[in-house]
């Protein structure tokens, strides 16, 4: 038997729950994946399930997603005494927080801008890890239109509100003194191309994997966060207080899990590349260039994930978009 299968039989059931956007103007599917570890134990009154949203493609990617396909997050978690594990993906940050928010998730794996603003609201959440930084957003502008950031004056420019893109995008304009000067509206990923097709808007700030694909397409590409000290950005992982009350030395067994997870798929790059590519249906290229393998953290607050954090924190705190400040060491859960 492989090393991804359990010595007990997996059931997997796909429910499709439909949920709203962030905007509350469209609908999207999120959907949740339930895997029992153990059926004969799950028959039992002693189930104990774990709950993980995350913001993306069809599986999760980076370290957590590898875990999940190769068995190490069952594995090692139903030796931590968890018996069901469920996997909710959500569009974007926002609507996963408000399942944070409703107690329908213990974990969640999302963007830095919107577990802050959560953070600032005076959510009680935990910061269990870094796990990804220096993710690069960029600036695409529509064919035959703008080629610099001059050029913008006066134009529409599109992000996904609440997400990482949309902080570089705030920290771009107020760079280069021209915050007042556009209009900044909300549109979801996956109606980018559409829009800039459209001349629905100028410009559009997206994700690491969506850039360097609508470059591909002959979209033009104005700037990226590359570019610029402090604007790119960081996926955490989060879990809330009242879980972790309930399972104090869930960090430190989690974080060790994402460790092996991570050194596991650098390790073996292009197996890994290649479940990327699937998840997300970019190409293989693509992905390879979106998501260069040292970015993925080996520890759960490397050095200079910290210091980006540290600096989106203080920027959405200056723009009023996080409601207060707080201390990155009071918000990092304690491993016991």
């Amino acid at each position: 038997m492989s090393s991804t299968r359990l010595s007990t039989s997996v059931a997997c059931v796909l429910l499709l729950v439909t949920t709203g956007c962030s905007q509350g103007e469209t609908k999207s599917a999120q959907s949740i994946e339930a895997v029992n570890v153990n059926n004969a134990v799950a028959a039992s009154n002693n189930i104990s399930t774990l709950r993980i949203g995350y913001v993306g493609s069809s599986e999760p990617t980076g370290a957590l997603g590898w875990a999940k396909k190769k068995g190490i997050l069952a594995r090692e978690l139903q030796k931590a005494g968890f018996k069901n594990i469920t996997f909710a993906r959500f569009p974007n940050g926002p609507d996963l927080n408000e399942a944070l928010v409703a107690g329908q998730l213990d974990v969640g794996s999302l963007g830095d801008t919107p577990a802050i603003v959560l953070k600032a609201r005076g959510q009680e959440t935990r910061l269990l890890r870094i796990s990804q930084f220096n993710t690069t957003a960029w600036l695409v502008a529509k064919k035959n239109g703008a080629r610099s950031l001059a050029e913008l004056k006066g134009e529409k420019i599109a992000t996904q509100k609440g997400s990482y893109m949309h902080r570089y995008l705030l920290g771009l304009l107020a760079e280069a003194k021209i915050a007042k000067d556009v209009k900044v509206v909300h549109l979801m990923t996956t109606e980018a191309k559409a829009a800039l097709e459209r001349g629905d808007v100028a410009a559009y700030a997206t994700s690491s994997d969506m850039g360097p694909f609508l470059k591909s397409q002959g979209f033009p590409v104005i700037d990226s966060s590359a570019n610029h000290k402090g604007l790119s950005g960081t996926s955490l992982v989060v879990a809330t207080e009242s879980f972790l009350a309930k399972q104090p030395d869930f960090p430190q067994k989690f974080n060790a899990i994402l460790t092996e997870a991570a050194k596991d798929l650098k390790a073996n790059s292009e197996e890994y590349y290649q479940y990327h590519a699937q998840a997300t249906k970019y190409p293989i290229d693509i992905i390879k260039v979106s998501f260069p393998l040292k970015q993925v953290s080996e520890e759960p607050l490397p050095a200079d994930g910290v210091k980006l954090l540290e600096g989106t924190k203080k920027f959405l705190v200056s723009q009023g978009l996080a409601k207060s400040d707080f201390k990155l060491t009071d918000w990092v859960a304690e491993e016991k």
